[in-house]
């Protein structure tokens, strides 16, 4: 039993009763024809439920998720805006203070990392009606976020990889490049993992908003490659796609981003790796964000990509 699971009150609601709660709200009085748990889900248990006239998806938040910098009042109105951009799934039905959102069930197939490889042009054209669609609800800050966990990891002694913290004072530098000439907020997933890529051969669609917030592009872009773990060449492919351009300025950006994802993605997994009731290899997920982290803020390259990212050119915000 994990710490968080013998902090919860004995009476709190596990996925089976959030379950049950959702499935009141859309079946009143009759049951549902088929429900069946969807794979993935590192914060949430997602379930399918079909009934006459109904097919949608379940999803139900892991009580850690509060540990994470999710609010998921902001996840329901950013997953609206999203599906009003044509991009996310329409939401259905969201029940406050009980961690469960209802979207309808999008047929297609969702990504692994070497078909976000293969379809950045498409990925491209869908973030571009995301940035450019109804306002979000609310802000996020990588950074801001970063500091967050780490108060966490401090207050509960969870274990980082070794040499996290010496990597400190590189990663302000880091944040202050970026700071510098930041590039216009605009509505963004922040969290472009390739299972939340939804492919039914039409236009790419992005689920799982619970990490969504206003922010610069170039986060979506840096993000996307490194969760993918893909390689310069992809993100030059995708830069160019998402900005019908590339420059030195723009790909910085896009590359110290994607860095300071890796960077703070890799306390999320330290945080999940202590207290998650969630069944994953959250230590991997940890170790996998962080190599990659230490070696870039290691790296002689760091230096002339802070002075790119640092330069000011508003014309190539777009």
């Amino acid at each position: 039993m994990t710490e968080e699971q013998r902090a919860r009150p004995a009476h709190a609601p596990g996925p089976a009763d959030q379950l049950a709660t959702a499935l009141a709200r859309l079946c009143p009085g009759a049951r549902p024809s088929e429900v069946t748990e969807l794979p993935g889900g590192l914060t949430n248990h997602n379930f399918r439920v079909r009934a006459p006239g109904l097919d949608v998806v379940v999803r139900v938040s892991s009580p850690s998720s509060a540990l994470l910098a999710v609010d998921h009042e902001h996840e329901w109105l950013n997953s609206i805006a999203a599906a009003q951009a044509g991009v996310g799934a329409p939401v259905v039905d969201y029940v406050p203070g009980a961690g469960i959102l209802v979207v309808e069930f999008l047929p297609g197939r969702t990504y692994a990392a070497a078909d976000v490889g293969a379809n950045l042009h498409r990925i491209a054209a869908s973030l571009r009606r995301l940035h450019a669609g109804p306002a979000f609800a609310s802000r996020f800050d990588m950074f801001d976020i970063q500091r967050t966990y780490a108060a966490i990891v401090r207050e509960r002694g969870l274990a980082v990889p070794e040499g996290y913290r010496d990597l400190e004072e590189p990663a302000r530098r880091v944040e202050r490049a970026l700071r510098v000439h930041p590039d216009p907020l605009v509505p963004c997933h922040n969290d472009l993992l390739a299972a939340n890529f939804l492919d039914d051969g039409g236009d790419v669609r992005i689920i799982d908003y619970e990490y969504s917030g206003t922010n610069e592009s170039a986060f979506e872009l840096g993000n996307l490659v490194c969760e993918s773990q893909l390689g310069l060449d992809h993100l030059v492919e995708l830069v160019e796609a998402y900005h019908g351009r590339v420059s030195d300025r723009l790909l910085a950006r896009a590359q110290l981003w994607g860095l300071a994802g890796q960077y703070a993605w890799t306390l999320w997994g330290a945080i999940q790796h202590g207290v998650s009731d969630v069944e994953a290899d959250f230590w991997a997920f940890t170790t996998e964000r962080f190599e990659p982290a230490a070696s870039l803020l290691t790296s002689a390259r760091l230096d002339a990509l802070v002075d790119a990212a640092a330069g000011d050119d508003p014309g190539e915000a777009g």
